[in-house]
C-alpha cells in the first residue's frame, strides 16, 4: 500500500486513501468543512511544507542553480527532529496503510513534493509512481 505524491485538488485515484496536505497555508476561498469533498486535503500537516521564506525562494527560483539551493534549503528544514520523525512515521505507515501526500503546484518537477518523494523514499517508505 505504498503512499501515492498527489496535485491537491486533483481528482482521486481510486483506492488512494486518506489525502495528506504538505503545504503551508490551507486553499484560499475554501471553506473548511470543503478541504476533502472538494480533493484538497483531509488532514493537513504543514510541518512537512517549506518555510514560507522557502515557499517564496521556490516561487522565485528562475534557474537550475536557484531550484537546486531550494532543494537543499528544503532538505535541510526536514532535517529537524520534528519533521524527521514525521517522514519516519509515514515511511511505517506506508507499508500497511493507502494515503497520499501532496501539494497545489501543478508542476512536480518544480514543487517541494519531488523532494518530499525522494526524502520518503530515503526513510524507508513505499512509493507508487504516478
Amino acid at each position: 500500500m505504498p503512499i501515492r505524491i498527489v496535485q491537491l485538488g486533483s481528482p482521486r485515484h481510486a483506492g488512494e486513501g486518506t489525502r495528506i496536505g504538505t503545504v503551508r497555508r490551507p486553499p484560499r476561498g475554501v471553506r473548511k468543512e470543503r478541504y476533502a469533498a472538494e480533493n484538497w486535503y483531509d488532514v493537513w500537516l504543514p510541518e512537512l511544507a517549506p518555510s514560507e521564506e522557502l515557499v517564496a525562494k521556490a516561487r522565485g527560483a528562475e534557474t537550475e542553480k536557484e531550484w537546486a539551493a531550494f532543494m537543499r534549503a528544503y532538505r535541510s528544514e526536514m532535517k529537524v527532529p520534528g519533521a524527521s520523525r514525521t517522514l519516519d512515521l509515514l515511511a511505517a505507515l506506508s507499508k500497511e496503510s493507502s494515503f497520499s501526500v501532496g501539494c497545489y503546484c501543478e508542476n512536480e518537477a518544480r514543487c517541494h513534493r519531488s523532494v518530499l518523494r525522494e526524502l520518503l523514499r530515503e526513510h524507508g517508505a513505499k512509493l507508487t509512481e504516478g
